[in-house]
C-alpha cells in the first residue's frame, strides 16, 4: 500500500507479510510475521518481533509513478517530483508537486500494430511510450537511450521476448521512469529480461535517479518460459518501488527442469534503493547484491517448492545446503536491510537450506528484523539458520518462525 489515505481502520488479517509506504490511516489493527511501514502517518509503534512491526519514520527517496489524467477534455500525463525524507501522502493537500506532459510527447503502443522497430525509432527520437493493455511479443529489446524517458504500462501490459532476447535495455542515463509493466519470459531462454545500464556502468545519477515502479516478472505460469535472470541493475542510484519477481510454482509450463532459471535479481550498481522487493522460487540465489550502499526496505521471498532432492540444490561448490535467498557479496562493505521475511515450502523432498541470508560480517553491513518461516512441506525440511550461521532452525512445529532483530 503506497500513497493512500484510509479514513478508518486497516485490518490486514491473515496477510503474512506486508509493506506500507507514505500512507495514512486512522488505525492499524494487526500483523502476522513481517509488517514494514515507511513514512506512514499513524503507523503502529515499532515492536518487532511481537507484534512484528518494523517502522522507518521517513522514506529516504521516492517518486510516485506517472499517471494519466484529464485536463478538461485533454489527456495528459502527470509526473510527480522526487520526494526526499518524506512522510505521508503526496496529494493530501491538493495537486502534488510535479509536472504535466502533453500527449504529443508520447507514442501510444498497441500490441496489434506496434513493433520493436517502430518503438525503438520513437525512443531514439526522445519520445515516451504508453503501452495499452495486451501482450507485446518482442523480437529484440526495446532500447531506452535518452535521459528522462517515461515508459508507462496500462493494465499490466506484458512484454514477452520471442528470440531469447531481453525485453528492455536502459542505457546508463539520468532520470528514466518505468512503471506498470509485466516482463514475461519466452520459451527460448533469455539471459536477462530487463537490464538497467550496461555492464560496467559508472555514471553518477544521484541528482536524477532512474525510478522503476510496479514492475513484475514471470518465468513460467502462462507457458514454459526460461530466463537466467529477470532483472539486472548495473546503473548507480536506481530506485525500485514494488517489484514482484516470480518463477512460477503453478500454472502452465512449470517444473524444476521446465521453467528454468538462475537468479531473480542481480544488483551491481551502487546506491540502489529498493522498496517492497518480492522474489520467489528461482533455482539459485533469489537476490544477489554486488553493489555498495544498497538498501532494501521490506523483502518477501519464498524458496522454490519443487526441488527434487538435496543433491540437486547445493551451493559453495557442493559444500552447503541450498542457496540463500538474499546474497550480499563477500566484497561488499556497506549494505542495509529492514524487514526481511524468507519462508520455505519444500514440497517434494526433505530439503534443508543452510542460511536464508548470506552476508559479510562487517560493521557497515546491517540487517534489521529478519525472519524465517517454515510454511509447510516435507516434515524433515528446514531453514537451518536465519543469517549466515546465526539464528535457530525454522522447522515444523513450535519452531516454525525464527528471527534475528539486529545483525551483526
Amino acid at each position: 500500500m503506497s500513497d493512500c489515505i484510509i479514513d478508518g481502520k486497516v485490518v490486514p488479517g491473515s496477510q503474512q507479510q506486508w509493506f506500507s509506504r507514505n500512507s495514512k490511516w486512522a488505525e492499524w489493527a494487526n500483523g502476522v510475521w513481517n509488517m514494514v511501514f515507511s513514512g506512514c502517518v499513524n503507523a503502529p509503534p515499532p515492536s518487532y518481533p511481537n507484534p512484528p512491526y518494523t517502522v522507518i519514520s521517513q522514506t529516504p527517496i521516492i517518486r510516485e509513478k506517472p499517471f494519466l489524467y484529464l485536463d478538461g477534455s485533454e489527456y495528459k500525463v502527470f509526473v510527480p517530483d522526487i520526494r526526499i525524507n518524506s512522510v505521508g501522502v503526496s496529494w493530501e493537500n491538493g495537486v502534488p508537486a510535479g509536472r504535466p506532459l502533453t500527449m504529443d510527447q508520447f507514442v501510444i503502443a498497441h500490441p496489434e500494430t506496434s513493433t520493436v522497430e517502430s518503438l525503438n525509432q520513437a525512443l531514439s527520437q526522445g519520445k515516451n511510450i504508453i503501452f495499452t493493455p495486451g501482450i507485446y511479443r518482442l523480437g529484440g529489446p526495446l532500447l531506452v537511450t535518452q535521459p528522462n524517458t517515461i515508459i508507462l504500462g496500462l493494465g499490466l501490459a506484458t512484454l514477452t521476448p520471442v528470440n531469447g532476447n531481453a525485453c528492455m535495455k536502459i542505457a546508463d542515463v539520468d532520470g528514466v521512469i518505468v512503471s506498470g509493466l509485466l516482463f514475461d519470459a519466452g520459451i527460448i531462454n533469455s539471459p536477462v529480461l530487463l537490464e538497467i545500464g550496461p555492464e560496467g556502468s559508472s555514471a553518477n545519477h544521484s541528482s536524477n535517479p532512474t525510478f522503476l515502479s510496479d514492475v513484475y516478472f514471470r518465468v513460467g505460469g502462462a507457458a514454459a518460459g526460461k530466463a537466467d535472470v529477470c532483472i539486472i541493475i548495473n546503473s548507480n542510484h536506481v530506485v525500485g518501488d514494488n517489484f514482484w519477481v516470480w518463477r512460477a510454482d503453478h500454472g502452465e509450463g512449470v517444473g524444476w527442469n521446465i521453467n528454468t532459471t538462475k537468479n531473480g535479481i542481480i544488483v551491481n550498481g551502487d546506491y540502489v534503493t529498493l522498496y517492497a522487493l518480492m522474489v520467489e522460487h528461482f533455482h539459485e540465489y533469489q537476490t544477489v547484491w554486488n553493489g555498495e550502499y544498497g538498501r532494501t526496505y521490506f523483502y518477501q521471498s519464498e524458496i522454490p517448492y519443487d526441488i527434487p532432492n538435496q543433491a540437486s540444490w547445493m551451493s559453495h561448490n557442493g559444500t552447503k545446503n541450498g542457496f540463500a535467498s538474499y546474497k550480499v557479496a563477500d566484497h561488499v562493505n556497506y549494505h542495509e536491510t529492514w524487514g526481511m521475511g524468507i519462508y520455505s515450502y519444500f514440497r517434494d523432498a526433505p530439503v534443508k537450506l543452510h542460511s536464508a541470508v548470506e552476508s559479510p560480517n562487517k560493521p557497515g553491513v546491517r540487517h534489521h528484523n529478519t525472519c524465517t518461516v517454515w510454511l509447510a512441506g516435507h516434515p524433515d525440511s528446514e531453514i537451518t539458520h536465519v543469517i549466515n550461521d546465526s539464528g535457530n532452525a525454522a522447522r515444523q512445529g513450535e519452531q516454525m518462525r525464527q528471527y534475528i532483530i539486529e545483525y551483526p
